[in-house]
């Protein structure tokens, strides 16, 4: 990935310029493995799920500093209620791709919860594996036909 610097020290990709103009891109653009989208049925998400999962990705900037936008904001978003992505978080918890992690105010109030999204990833990962191993194999089959020598016939 070649990045360019932004103004505040924030890095945007090239490619990511190229494809969806430089403004979007500045704006800020998030990453997501294509397998989790791809294979969401089998792993037993809705669409609004992954509109979530897309949305709390969209928060994840650092790999150990947890998403941890509020349930109204996320609400606002994508056009629900606040309930209503507390029970789609609540489904997805149960599934165990996302675990809440409980925050505190430094005054000792609550606040808005961290997502963590590993239990997700280690769902995704055989499915991965599948698409990684059916790339690698296909491969080798296309090397295989154009590397395959046929009999030589002889003319008489």
């Amino acid at each position: 990935m070649t990045a360019v610097k932004k103004a505040e020290g924030q890095e945007v990709d090239k490619s990511v310029a190229a494809k969806w103009s430089a403004p979007l891109a500045k704006a800020g653009w998030t990453s997501i493995p294509n397998v989790i989208f791809e294979r969401q049925q089998a792993l037993g998400l809705s669409p609004l799920d992954i509109n979530i999962l897309l949305h709390l990705a969209g928060y994840w900037w650092k790999p150990k500093d947890f998403p941890h936008p509020s349930k109204a904001t996320l609400a606002k978003a994508i056009g629900v209620t606040p309930r209503t992505i507390q029970k789609r978080i609540a489904g997805m918890e149960a599934a165990q791709y996302i675990k809440r992690v409980a925050r505190k105010t430094s005054s000792g109030d609550n606040d808005t919860n961290e997502y963590d999204l590993s239990g997700l990833i280690e769902h995704a990962k055989p499915f991965a594996q599948e698409r990684i191993e059916d790339r690698e194999r296909r491969k080798r089959e296309q090397t295989e036909r154009l590397t395959r020598k046929k009999p030589l016939t002889v003319v008489k």
